[in-house]
């Protein structure tokens, strides 16, 4: 899996429920999976299997397992990355983005930090909103 651009989680000060090693995430988390959410890499576009999961169910945190989006959320956002309208309430964090030499907000589990992706203003009806997220920083769960 092709990753582009990482940079350090430990830039913010913010303090999460679930804190852990950066040995201990390494255990936890697959190569890819650990660029993505701890250093805030990004995966290529349509690398991810869940861009095509269409089944009832929930995504969670690959990291920590705290369920973020309903399936009924996702749609097509033809971008190649997973995309949601809208996070499950109070899963998600945001916080300012000046990387890439521009900004954006970035998106993170609430519980543990990880980077999943950014927020966009461009989605559908009812939010407007368009979470565009890594799919390997998800797990599926289906119904």
């Amino acid at each position: 899996m092709a990753l582009w651009g990482t940079r350090s989680s430990a830039s913010t000060d913010e303090q999460f429920e679930l804190q852990l090693s950066e040995e201990e995430w390494r255990k936890r988390l697959s190569a890819p999976a650990y660029a993505v959410l701890r250093e805030e890499s990004t995966e290529r576009a349509g690398s991810s299997p869940l861009n095509n999961e269409k089944r009832a169910g929930v995504f969670h945190c690959a990291g920590c397992d705290l369920p973020l989006f309903d399936a009924a959320t996702k749609f097509e956002s033809g971008t190649g990355w997973p995309s949601f309208y809208k996070p499950i309430e109070a899963a998600v964090g945001e916080r300012e983005d000046r990387g890439w030499l521009m900004s954006r907000t970035e998106v993170h589990c609430r519980r543990c930090g990880g980077h999943l992706g950014h927020v966009f203003p461009d989605g559908p009806a009812p939010t407007g909103l368009r979470y565009c997220m890594n799919g390997v920083s998800l797990k599926f769960v289906p119904s």
